[in-house]
């Protein structure tokens, strides 16, 4: 019995080693892919509207930080996500942008980044609030039902910016104000998904504390 035991012991071992192994040769290899894709991508040509519209960039003094993809590289970018759809055929990504001055870099980059997600918010509770508004008139919703999430949304904004998660980086430019001061411009995506998430994450939060018992239904009251 003994014996048995040590070999199956041995056998689960021996499977779980070639399991990992596989593992770390199938990251490896998805990194190495990864590689590849962007090197090639950097060294594409950028589409002609990208270097247009990065041409009109540059002429009014906007810069990328060394090491930073050049501003026609990150536009074709920013295009190519906001063309891509979900199998639904709905967006796959919603795009936030602001533009933020300070004193420094980081702190201008640090606040245009939290007014990119306030923006994202923004559309997230301007979107929900399309969609409650198209329930009721398809009376699909009870008026006062419609009137309590509407009320808990609009007070929602600052809960989905604090709601959202890991963000996509999408542009990322500066230009220098005659003030010396940084003028950093961003502009962020984020999953269309994550933010349905996000926005019933805040929307729910807010009922609850309310007392309201619409928390426990806003699945169905949204149709998520």
């Amino acid at each position: 019995m003994k014996q048995i035991a040590v070999i199956i012991v041995a056998a689960f071992v021996a499977t779980t080693t070639m399991s990992v192994a596989q593992n770390q040769k199938d990251i490896v290899k998805e990194r190495k892919e990864i590689a590849k894709l962007s090197k090639s991508e950097l060294n594409e040509k950028a589409s002609k509207t990208a270097r247009k519209e990065a041409k009109k960039y540059a002429k009014e003094g906007w810069l990328v930080s060394p090491g930073a993809l050049p501003i026609e590289k990150q536009l074709d970018k920013s295009y190519l996500m906001q063309y891509e759809y979900d199998d639904s055929f709905f967006p796959k990504y919603i795009m936030g942008e602001a533009m933020s001055i300070g004193e420094n870099y980081d702190a201008a980059k640090m606040q245009a980044l939290e007014l990119a997600k306030l923006n994202l918010a923004g559309q997230i509770q301007t979107e929900v609030t399309a969609l409650i508004d198209n329930r009721l008139a398809n009376k699909q919703l009870a008026a006062e039902q419609a009137a309590s999430v509407a009320q808990s949304i609009s007070a929602s904004k600052n809960l989905i910016s604090q709601s959202i998660g890991r963000v996509v980086p999408v542009m990322e430019m500066y230009r220098t104000k005659n003030t010396k001061n940084k003028e950093v411009l961003v502009r962020i995506a984020y999953n269309a998904e994550m933010a349905k998430e996000a926005a019933k994450k805040a929307i729910r939060q807010d009922l609850e504390e309310k007392g309201d018992e619409l928390s426990k239904q806003l699945d169905e009251l949204l149709g998520w």
